[in-house]
C-alpha cells in the first residue's frame, strides 16, 4: 500500500517541483520597470502604455508551455475587457507558431524575440514564465502561469 501511495505521489510532486524548476530566472525581476518591449508581433502591437500586462516567456516545444496556454487564454478572456493585456514572448519564427496554433490555439498576443535579448536582460531560464506588470510598468509578480492568481491580477487592475 505504501509503494501504491507513493507511485501515485511522485506525479504530482514531479509537477510541483517541475513548475519551480521550469518557471525560473537568474534573478528576482520583481521591482524592475519595463520601460520598452522590445519584440516583434504576430499582429498589431498592443498598446501598452498605462496598461497592466502579463508578459510570458514560452516555445512550441516546452509541453508545460502547451498547458499552460489554455490557461492564459482563460486569463485573457475573463480580464481583457477591464484592461489587461497578455503577451507571450518566444524565441522562434512566426511560421512555426502559426503551425502549432492550428492545434493549441493562443488568443492573447504572441510575440518575437528571435535574438533572446528580452530572455537574457530577464535572465529567464526556465519557461513557462510569466510576469505581471503594473500599469507603470512595473513588474510585480512572476512565476510559473499555472501560478497566477486572480487575486494578483486583480490588485493591478485596481490601481
Amino acid at each position: 500500500m505504501k509503494r501504491f501511495t507513493l507511485l501515485l505521489a511522485l506525479p504530482m510532486l514531479a509537477l510541483f517541483l517541475g513548475q519551480q524548476v521550469l518557471a525560473s530566472a537568474s534573478k528576482s525581476n520583481v521591482g524592475t520597470v519595463i520601460k520598452d518591449l522590445k519584440v516583434r508581433y504576430s499582429g498589431k502591437a498592443p498598446e501598452l502604455a498605462g496598461k497592466p500586462y502579463i508578459l510570458e516567456f514560452w516555445a512550441t516545444w516546452c509541453p508545460p508551455c502547451r498547458t499552460s496556454i489554455p490557461h492564459l487564454n482563460e486569463v485573457y478572456k475573463k480580464y481583457k475587457d477591464k484592461g489587461l493585456e497578455v503577451i507571450g514572448v518566444t524565441d522562434e519564427d512566426k511560421q512555426t507558431v502559426r503551425t502549432f496554433e492550428k492545434t493549441v490555439p493562443i488568443e492573447y498576443t504572441v510575440a518575437f524575440d528571435a535574438y533572446e535579448k528580452l530572455e537574457k536582460d530577464f535572465g529567464i531560464q526556465g519557461i513557462p514564465h510569466a510576469m505581471i506588470v503594473d500599469s507603470t510598468g512595473k513588474i510585480v509578480w512572476e512565476g510559473h502561469p499555472m501560478s497566477l492568481k486572480d487575486s494578483d491580477i486583480e490588485a493591478v487592475l485596481k490601481k
